[in-house]
């Protein structure tokens, strides 16, 4: 189920719109402002955002929720039917709709907008890693060699790919991947990640995509 963040300060557009979602089996999260968007940002798949907004407007908004998730696609929704406001959305949205609107069109471009960002997500790149989602594989793009991973190794990535950008703490890498209660003190984490670096980094004594975090676990970086 693809999870909305839908972000509308009127009530009557937001309750239809949200009604129309939910028929279609979207899971939606209706703010009437931006202000605590970004709280929302990374269980989003999809933002339908309007312009006219209290406080923050919609294009600030945008942007900022862009800035923290590039992969989740932004639809403008406005009245504004000026070529200068429609530039300003594109700038950071990923398509622009003008009220009023049919919900039937709202939706089509919904779907079309999901297809073309899941498709982007099977194929990821970090570093010098060009990663496919489809196949498994993992390519050095400077020497064009497939990286072998084992089946661990590979979650564990996968696991690190799914949470890009964000800190993750041991118990959080190892209960995703492991499926079972972290034991505090337990190497096997640290063991496969040291293994994942001598694959995975140009050098694994200064791990560049791999990061620690002193005190608190890892991160991956885009």
């Amino acid at each position: 189920m693809n999870h909305v963040l839908y972000i509308e300060d009127n009530e009557e557009i937001g309750l239809m719109i949200q009604n129309e979602l939910k028929k279609q089996n979207y899971e939606v999260t209706w703010l009437q402002s931006g202000d605590i968007s970004s709280q929302f940002i990374k269980q989003t798949d999809i933002v339908i955002l309007d312009v006219m907004l209290p406080g923050l407007d919609g294009f600030t908004v945008g942007k900022k929720l862009k800035k923290l998730a590039p992969d989740v696609p932004i639809l403008m929704l406005s009245a504004r039917t000026a070529l200068e406001d429609k530039i300003m959305g594109l700038e950071f949205a990923d398509d622009y709709v003008t009220k009023p609107f049919h919900p039937e069109e709202l939706l089509a471009r919904l779907e079309v907008l999901l297809r073309r960002f899941s498709r982007k997500k099977e194929e990821l790149i970090v570093k010098h890693l060009h990663i496919s989602m489809i196949d498994y594989r993992v390519m050095n793009r400077e020497t064009s060699e497939e990286i072998s991973l084992t089946g661990k190794q590979f979650h564990i990535f996968t696991y690190f790919l799914q949470h890009l950008n964000q800190i993750l703490t041991k118990e959080q890498i190892y209960e995703g991947v492991w499926k079972e209660r972290y034991i505090e003190g337990d190497k096997t984490l640290m063991v496969h990640i040291r293994y994942l670096r001598e694959k995975l980094e140009k050098n694994a004594a200064k791990p560049e995509i791999i990061e620690t975090i002193r005190g608190i676990g890892y991160r991956v970086k885009q």
